[in-house]
């Protein structure tokens, strides 16, 4: 899609972030620092305070307002299209979603791993990480119904929990900053508002995300910058604050079905999605709106070359199974949609038939050549639909990615 130029925000500049001066107690003994480090470390550091937006209406430009709403409509007809085949498109898209959003993070893994970490079968911790991510979406999509600074938690607690328990679910006590160095603030390229701002400055977002009476794109986009200013968390907030989007979306009826893979679109040009949180704090909400209606352009026309590779596989199996109506068969075949690496114990408990049941019907999937055995396994027997995992990472291979990330 092809965007007008922009304006320069002028009249519809929002309100930037200010500074306040904040002292630094270092918890690092002071003979471990350079001489330079301390002297750095003895003047006050600069914390961002963020301005209340709760009752402001964010006014993009005209060209960049009208992105938006392309964009929202094109999320609506994609999750009309897809949510005819709600059961297992929802689960294979909100796991590309958080997928997605974790590689923003540097948090990569491919599809046959993260399918392994669902049942408990990977021990690679970046898979484990993907799949918590996609239990903060789930979460997220949950609690859209009433956004408040609870469900927010909730959101987190679900990324974290497994991971970083100590620190889920609770906003940080601490500074956070990006960039510079890991032992003070001093000379970091943002610090974010005090710990004890964080409260106010997250009921003042949530006042915002509730509104019924702004464009649900420029709000979501205009609601996840303002996130990740406040920097609520220790660690987690761009997943969290990524998640919170799709929440305010589902809230929104932007969607209603399925999960549109939005930081799918983000990951093509992550410099370009850092610069656009960067002028928001300046005061310009045009980059951030135009960024998330271009990720979601992107994303949709993502997302729909996988759901057809979805279908066509789909219809190919029921071309190449004869077997009763009733048969279980299908409610795997239906399964492996969206869980692409299943046991006989996955089996048993998902389409509710005994070991002898199950046995038999991934046999004749084995014999169709639908199921593989995945090989070099000494726990348990498990097989894979090798081409819905070649589907997924195809839609991960066409993300693309342009930078590195900067914050998390």
């Amino acid at each position: 899609m092809s965007l007008p130029q922009r304006e320069a925000p002028g009249a519809r500049a929002w309100p930037p972030i200010t500074y306040e001066d904040r002292a630094w107690a270092s918890t690092i003994p002071t003979d471990l620092l350079s001489r330079a480090a301390r002297e750095r470390m003895q003047g006050p550091y600069g914390a961002a305070v963020v301005p209340e937006i709760g009752d402001l209406t964010p006014t993009p430009s005209r060209g960049v307002a009208e992105a938006a709403e392309q964009a929202a409509a094109a999320i609506r007809s994609f999750d009309a299209d897809s949510g005819v085949d709600v059961a297992p498109f929802a689960a294979v898209l909100l796991r590309s979603e958080s997928a997605s959003s974790s590689q923003i993070e540097n948090i990569t893994s491919g599809a046959r791993h993260i399918a392994l970490a669902e049942i408990n079968e990977e021990t690679r911790s970046n898979a484990a990480l993907v799949v918590s991510n996609t239990d903060a979406m789930r979460a997220a999509l949950m609690l859209a119904d009433g956004i408040t600074p609870e469900s927010i938690l909730s959101m987190h607690h679900a990324l974290l929990r497994s991971s970083a328990p100590e620190i889920a679910g609770r906003w940080r006590d601490a500074a956070v900053w990006v960039g510079g160095n890991g032992y003070s603030p001093h000379g970091a390229s943002f610090v974010a508002p005090s710990a004890e701002r964080v409260g106010p400055a997250i009921a003042d977002l949530v006042r915002f995300a509730g509104r019924n009476d702004l464009p649900a794109l420029t709000q979501a986009a205009v609601a996840h910058a303002q996130f990740e200013t406040i920097h609520p968390f220790p660690d987690g907030n761009g997943r969290t604050g990524r998640a919170l989007v799709h929440s305010m979306l589902r809230r929104r009826a932007v969607t209603r079905a399925v999960t549109v893979p939005v930081s799918a679109g983000l990951l093509t040009d992550t410099d370009r999605y850092f610069d656009a949180l960067t002028a928001y704090r300046g005061g310009d909400v045009d980059p951030i709106v135009e960024t998330l209606a271009e990720a979601a352009i992107a994303s949709v026309a993502n997302g729909q070359l996988l759901v057809a590779d979805l279908r066509t596989l789909r219809q190919r199996w029921t071309d190449s199974i004869t077997a009763r109506s009733d048969s279980a068969v299908w409610k795997i075949v239906d399964l492996l949609l969206r869980q692409p690496v299943i046991s006989t114990a996955v089996v048993m408990e998902t389409v509710g038939i005994n070991h002898t049941n199950a046995s038999r019907a991934i046999d004749r999937l084995l014999t169709a050549g639908i199921l593989s055995e995945v090989s070099g396994r000494r726990r348990s027997q498990l097989w894979q639909s090798t081409e819905v995992i070649q589907a997924l990472d195809g839609f991960a291979s066409r993300t693309g990615r342009r930078a590195a990330p900067s914050e998390t």
